[in-house]
């Protein structure tokens, strides 16, 4: 037992394509699409204003 094969989950997903429909299934994908694509844009967007900020320089303390 334990872990599921392939066919259990090719079952699994004929039997959710008939609980919800295909059509339905396809908005779940598009939209779930959607969000990762404003996640990565997010993130990318975070990281260029992160590499944008100049570093702050060193204090200028003479080492003896």
């Amino acid at each position: 037992m334990g872990a599921l094969s392939i066919w259990h989950w090719l079952i699994l997903l004929v039997v959710v394509a008939l609980v919800f429909g295909t059509s339905k299934l396809k908005n779940v994908g598009k939209d779930l699409g959607g969000a990762i694509k404003g996640f990565k844009e997010g993130m990318k967007e975070a990281q260029d204003e992160f590499e944008d900020k100049p570093v702050a320089k060193e204090s200028s303390i003479e080492k003896k």
